[in-house]
C-alpha cells in the first residue's frame, strides 16, 4: 500500500538517503562525476535541506511503499497561481511501478486542497533525462529552455515544463 506524507526536518537524513540511491543513477549518464558530485552536495547536504525546508518554504513528502520510503519530492510556491515540483524521485527498485505517477498526482492534489487559487505546475528536467517522456504522459509540456549557472563552471540545461491543474 502506497502512502503520501509530508516531510519534517526530522525526515533530512532519510531524504538524504534516497537521495543518494536515485542521484547517480538518474544523472550518470547526462553529467559528469564532478558536476554530480558538486550538485548533490549542494542540494542533499543535511544543512542545504534544512535551509530548502526553514528558508526557501519548500514542502518535502515522501512515498512509503507498505511502510518502507521508497521516493519523494519537494514543491515550492512561486506565488498563488504557480509551483514548481523542485525534486520528484524514486528508488530505482520501485521503476515501473506507478511509484512516480502517485508521487505527483499526490502531489498536485496537496496543492489543489491547501492552495485554492492554484492554477499551475511546473518543474524543470534536464533536457536529456528520459523522464521528459514521462512527464509529457503526465500532462506536462515544454514551455521553454533555461541554462541555469549553479556555480564552479557548472549549469543545468533543463525544459521548463508546465501543467495546468
Amino acid at each position: 500500500m502506497l502512502t503520501f506524507r509530508q516531510a519534517t526536518e526530522s525526515d533530512c537524513q532519510l531524504i538524504q538517503s534516497l537521495a543518494s540511491q536515485t542521484w547517480e543513477d538518474t544523472y550518470k549518464n547526462i553529467l559528469t562525476k564532478a558536476q554530480l558530485d558538486y550538485m548533490f552536495e549542494m542540494m542533499y547536504s543535511i544543512e542545504n535541506i534544512k535551509k530548502q525546508m526553514n528558508e526557501l518554504h519548500h514542502l518535502f513528502f515522501i512515498v512509503e511503499d507498505d511502510h518502507t520510503p521508497c521516493a519523494y519530492c519537494s514543491i515550492e510556491q512561486k506565488d498563488d497561481f504557480l509551483f514548481n515540483f523542485q525534486k520528484i524521485y524514486a528508488v530505482p527498485t520501485v521503476h515501473g511501478k506507478g511509484i512516480g505517477r502517485y508521487l505527483i498526482e499526490q502531489g498536485i492534489e496537496y496543492i489543489k486542497t491547501h492552495f485554492p487559487t492554484a492554477s499551475k505546475v511546473e518543474l524543470y528536467v534536464n533536457r536529456f533525462n528520459p523522464a521528459v517522456d514521462f512527464y509529457k504522459h503526465m500532462g506536462f509540456e515544454i514551455e521553454s529552455t533555461r541554462d541555469h549557472h549553479i556555480g564552479n563552471d557548472f549549469y543545468m540545461n533543463d525544459f521548463i515544463m508546465v501543467k495546468t491543474i
